[in-house]
């Protein structure tokens, strides 16, 4: 028998006896859609400290304020627009690059900040769509990326977000999932982090 062929007896088995688990009925019921927004931070805050993303839950517009100054500090920044960021935070980004500075400016800054179209509860993802004044290079280039969650971001799974944002998503040039930092194992099977993009997530969550 040949390795192709066994390949396929094999896909043909499990296609027979496969069996696909059975989903709890609260994940189907009106009550588990609407679940309370405290519970889905929990469990996004829970889903980001598994794949290594700091995060910080904050009360305040001025809590977020303070909480992206200090993170940022005297590191140089790439942020989304103004009028992109949440609760007014680039009121604290001093001197930041955008997607409209030179090039080099924005390879060489060391955060970039962003919001985010979404934040899946399920497994921690940051849904970023690219558009005026949202550079995917705040996202990808700098080592460090600080992302603004709104709680009016927040959905449970990455099936609500694409029933419920299908057109933006459409309309998007880029549609880019973050989850956690960039890592890979393509070299020698030996994880590194930070090969494809940043190689640090944190997330805050506010008000």
């Amino acid at each position: 028998m040949s390795v192709r062929t066994a390949i396929l007896d094999r896909v043909r088995h499990a296609q027979r006896t496969g069996r696909i688990p059975a989903v709890p009925r609260e994940q189907n019921s009106t009550a588990a859609m609407d679940r309370p927004v405290a519970s889905m931070i929990e469990r996004f805050v829970a889903e980001l400290a598994l794949l290594g993303v700091e995060s910080f839950v904050e009360s305040s517009p001025d809590d977020v304020h303070a909480r992206v100054k200090a993170i940022v500090g005297a590191r140089s920044v790439l942020a989304w627009d103004a009028r992109q960021l949440p609760y007014d935070v680039d009121r604290v980004l001093v001197g930041a690059a955008r997607g409209s500075s030179l090039r080099d400016v924005q390879a060489g800054a060391q955060i970039g900040v962003t919001g985010c179209d979404a934040a899946i509860a399920e497994t921690g993802s940051l849904v970023l769509l690219s558009g005026d004044g949202k550079p995917r290079t705040a996202s990808l280039l700098p080592p460090v990326h600080l992302a603004i969650v709104r709680q009016t971001d927040l959905c449970d799974s990455m099936g609500e977000f694409f029933r419920e944002r299908a057109a933006d998503i459409a309309a998007a040039a880029c549609c880019t999932v973050v989850t956690g930092p960039s890592r890979t194992a393509d070299i020698e099977l030996t994880l590194t982090l930070g090969v494809h993009g940043p190689g640090e997530v944190i997330v805050i969550v506010g008000p």
